[in-house]
């Protein structure tokens, strides 16, 4: 077992098929795993931190964003692949089973890691995942996001996250988004962004979760949404989710990055979650 007792998040870099994963671990005690999709390791930095106080602490980038470099940049980013990379990592650290908090996207790799190795986590959250083949709506959805894929490859950004944001049902006034998304802006966020929209989104939210597997697995599924996230897309799939589960959704601090906005809450609150199991 590698010894974390004085990490506080130094780089680290593991070899897996197809990509050299830069990961993080912080702290010693029972494994958590933080991870996104596409959102990166230094976005859970402040929640790990509190964690690492009695947890030994793994966040990573995903396979093809920042320092996680692929062989092959044109891969595509599936729930399966990084969640094989998250197998990969918690075997690595033979820290397991974990517990594992996805959001977004890096709840559905929690997802496809419940199902593919069960016997390496013992509790996922998934924290909003966009899971959109759950809903009636499936159909207009995906139409959705294909044009809004293909706005942006097409080099209309703000256009495209206008299109996002409206499908999201998230209300951004139009200088939030300039601020974010206009102007000059940081060469490694554009190059993220730019694979989330042509070689990530599309696997992400069609992956459908096997929902037999993940109720006879021995893996606790809490399927989390933030407190401000009311009427959202992701409120909406998160809910159907819970209710094809047979669970209630459980609610934690703040919005869809809840845990970027209210870090010692959302760690008070999973802490309380993390008790009931």
């Amino acid at each position: 077992m590698i010894d974390t007792s004085t990490d506080t998040g130094t780089d680290r870099t593991l070899e897996v098929p197809g990509a050299r994963l830069h990961y993080e671990v912080r702290g010693q005690g029972p494994l958590v795993v933080l991870c996104g999709a596409p959102m990166d390791a230094a976005a859970f930095a402040p929640l790990a931190g509190l964690l690492a106080a009695d947890h030994t602490v793994l966040t990573t980038d995903p396979r093809g964003i920042n320092r996680s470099r692929l062989d092959d940049p044109g891969q595509d980013s599936t729930p399966q692949l990084r969640a094989d990379d998250l197998s990969r990592l918690i075997t690595h650290l033979d820290a397991g089973p974990a517990v594992v908090l996805g959001s977004s996207g890096g709840a559905v790799s929690a997802l496809a890691l419940a199902e593919a190795r069960p016997e390496q986590v013992h509790t996922v959250v998934a924290h909003e995942p966009p899971l959109t083949e759950m809903l009636e709506d499936r159909d207009q959805l995906r139409a959705g996001t294909e044009d809004l894929i293909a706005t942006y490859l097409a080099g209309d950004v703000m256009g495209a996250w206008k299109k996002f944001f409206a499908q999201a049902n998230i209300a951004l006034p139009e200088p939030v988004m300039e601020q974010m998304f206009g102007g000059e802006r940081d060469p490694q966020q554009v190059a993220d962004e730019r694979r989330w929209f042509a070689h990530e989104m599309r696997a992400t939210t069609h992956w459908q979760p096997d929902i037999a597997a993940l109720g006879s697995a021995t893996v606790r599924v809490v399927v989390g949404i933030g407190n401000d996230s009311a009427g959202q897309l992701c409120d909406r799939i998160s809910r159907a989710l819970a209710s094809a589960l047979g669970i209630e959704p459980t609610t934690f601090p703040g919005g869809h990055t809840g845990f970027v906005e209210e870090p010692d809450a959302f760690a008070t609150r999973l802490r309380e979650v993390l008790r009931e199991s």
